[in-house]
């Protein structure tokens, strides 16, 4: 029942819900960003990031840095505490961290599928796979012709193998395929993850759902964006939304028949087009009053911005599994912040550095 999370709560989550708000503590500050973003060199950004909790996993590394290798170091990092959380959780926090895992998988599969499409090499793919993602039968991937295949030979013995009833076809897989099988195990994900999330109850359930509704509605928005102009049906289009969040079934009417990039910001944004849309969906009404006719790529910053605040309010309360979530969620946008930082220093790009750095604290 609600409110009574205190009295077990710490039995067997406390010492990793302390572990991982102590984890929060070393995530980069808007100080750090603001002197690495002074950085002229990538040795400099390296000389920086030693003061930080990174500092053990460059400080080996030869002149001269790559991009790829401050990422990946840094990747490390928050593969070696997930795996540290892991190992020390019981049930059901286990399974809620296994969850959180499940997203790179997908990425993981549609990268090798993709890349084998093109004719790109297994190894140099599996490389830039994401290390929370990896499977044991992820390479024999490039075998399969279709999605059928894809499930029988190797998808069958994983976790997403559930989210598959949905796209198993004997369709060749080709781009448009490939991203509708991904958006398809997407939204299945989702769904089992905000239906796990409820039957845990209590704070996580409520912290969670909000979380999940985001990533939801956030998906949307872009699966709409993205698929203007293809020969996506709009049956097809609402097919691919979650069918959960603030933009369900309403918001999804209406996503789903939009033609042009600005008619889906105006059904967020205009009364003219759908009625009361500023009352039914508040909370996106300071993300899309930011972007101007025109200004879709911006999107994306702002809906990081939205979804950080978010990740940071998780840690208001205690005794819930949403600041795991939410702490793995902060430091994927610190490495992201960092690739970008990093790729304007590496091509003399400075004027440039702010546009997609999200500031966390």
């Amino acid at each position: 029942m609600y409110g009574f999370e205190a009295l077990t709560f710490n039995i067997h989550g406390g010492y990793l819900e302390a572990i991982v708000r102590g984890h929060r503590a070393g995530l980069l500050t808007a100080a750090d960003y603001n002197n690495l973003c002074q950085c002229e060199t990538l040795d400099d950004i390296k000389m920086h990031l030693s003061a930080t909790e990174y500092g053990p996993y460059l400080q080996n590394e030869p002149s001269p840095l790559h991009t790829t290798t401050i990422v990946e170091k840094c990747t490390l990092k928050l593969v070696d505490e997930y795996k540290h959380m892991l190992c020390q959780a019981t049930e059901p926090l286990s399974t809620f961290l296994e969850y959180i895992t499940y997203g790179h998988m997908i990425d993981n599969v549609v990268l090798i599928v993709t890349g084998t499409l093109h004719e790109r090499d297994v190894q140099e793919l599996l490389e830039k796979c994401h290390p929370l993602g990896m499977f044991d039968s992820i390479a024999t991937l490039a075998v399969a012709q279709n999605m059928r295949e894809l499930y029988r030979l190797v998808l069958v013995d994983t976790p997403l193998a559930p989210y598959f009833s949905e796209c198993i076809t004997s369709e060749d897989l080709d781009d448009m395929n490939i991203e509708i099988m991904r958006n398809t195990l997407y939204k299945a994900y989702l769904e089992d993850f905000y239906r796990f999330c409820q039957k845990l109850g209590g704070a996580t359930a409520e912290i969670m759902s909000d979380l999940l509704a985001f990533e939801a509605d956030r998906r949307a928005v872009n699966i709409t964006i993205n698929s203007i102009g293809t020969e996506l049906t709009r049956d097809d289009r609402r097919k691919l939304y979650s069918n959960f969040g603030l933009l369900y079934p309403y918001g999804h009417e209406e996503l789903a028949i939009c033609e042009d990039i600005d008619q889906v910001l105006i059904v967020n944004l205009s009364r003219n087009t759908v009625r009361g849309a500023m009352e039914k969906y508040p909370p996106y009404q300071s993300i899309f009053s930011k972007l101007s006719y025109g200004e879709s790529q911006m999107l994306d910053k702002a809906f990081y911005e939205e979804e950080v605040k978010r990740l940071c309010l998780a840690f208001e309360q205690q005794f819930h599994y949403g600041v795991f979530f939410a702490y793995m969620r902060l430091r994927e946008q610190e490495i992201r912040n960092l690739m970008w930082i990093s790729e304007c220093v590496a091509q003399n790009q400075k004027s440039r550095v702010h546009d997609s750095v999200v500031f966390i604290f």
